[in-house]
C-alpha cells in the first residue's frame, strides 16, 4: 500500500502532460502557416481560407480538441457571446478541429454552442493543428485547446495554450485590443 501511495503523485503528473497540449506552440512573431479547410457558418458548408479572412483584419484562430464535448462546447459559446465585440475590434473568429468533425455542421449553428456567429473548420488528421504546433499529446490526432490571433500581414501576434477553455476569449480579445492601440 505504501508503495501505491508514493507513485501516486507521480502518476497523477503522467496523467496531466499527457492530457495537457504540447509545449511547442508557435510564437509571437513567426509566420502563421496559411491554410485552406472545409467549414461551417450556421450550418452551412463553405471552403475557409485564411488568407482571405486576414485581408478583412486580425484573425482569432482557436484550435480545440472536439465538437460537442463540454470544455470545446463552454470555449465555443464564451467566443460566440463576444462575437460581436471581437468585430468591433475588426477581428474575425474561427475555430479549428480534427475531433468530431462529422459534427460541425451541427455545433456551428446551435445557440448553445457558436450559434451561427462564426465560422469552425474541419481538420482530418490534424493538418493544419500540426503546422501551428497545436496537438493534444494524449491524442496526436486531435488538436490541443490554443488560441493563435494573427495579424493582417500574417504574423502571430499572441498566442495563449490552456486547456481550460477559460482564459481564451479573454486572451485573444486582449490582444486584438492591444493591435488596435
Amino acid at each position: 500500500m505504501k508503495h501505491l501511495i508514493a507513485i501516486a503523485p507521480v502518476a497523477a503528473a503522467l496523467a496531466c502532460a499527457l492530457a495537457s497540449p504540447a509545449a511547442a506552440e508557435l510564437k509571437a512573431g513567426a509566420k502563421a502557416p496559411d491554410f485552406t479547410a472545409p467549414a461551417y457558418l450556421a450550418g452551412q458548408p463553405f471552403t475557409y481560407k485564411l488568407a482571405d479572412a486576414l485581408k478583412k483584419g486580425p484573425v482569432v484562430v482557436y484550435f480545440f480538441p472536439a465538437a460537442h464535448t463540454a470544455g470545446c462546447n463552454l470555449e465555443a459559446h464564451m467566443f460566440s457571446e463576444a462575437a460581436d465585440e471581437f468585430k468591433a475590434n475588426k477581428a474575425t473568429i474561427i475555430g479549428i478541429t480534427s475531433g468530431n468533425i462529422d459534427q460541425l455542421a451541427d455545433f456551428s449553428k446551435e445557440t448553445e454552442h457558436c450559434g451561427g456567429k462564426f465560422p469552425v473548420a474541419a481538420d482530418p488528421g490534424a493538418k493544419i493543428a500540426k503546422q501551428y504546433d497545436a496537438i493534444l499529446m494524449a491524442k496526436p490526432d486531435w488538436s490541443s485547446r490554443t488560441s493563435y490571433v494573427i495579424s493582417p500581414k500574417g504574423e502571430v501576434v499572441h498566442v495563449y495554450s490552456a486547456l481550460s477553455p477559460a482564459d481564451h476569449v479573454s486572451q485573444t480579445l486582449g490582444a486584438v485590443k492591444a493591435m488596435r492601440k
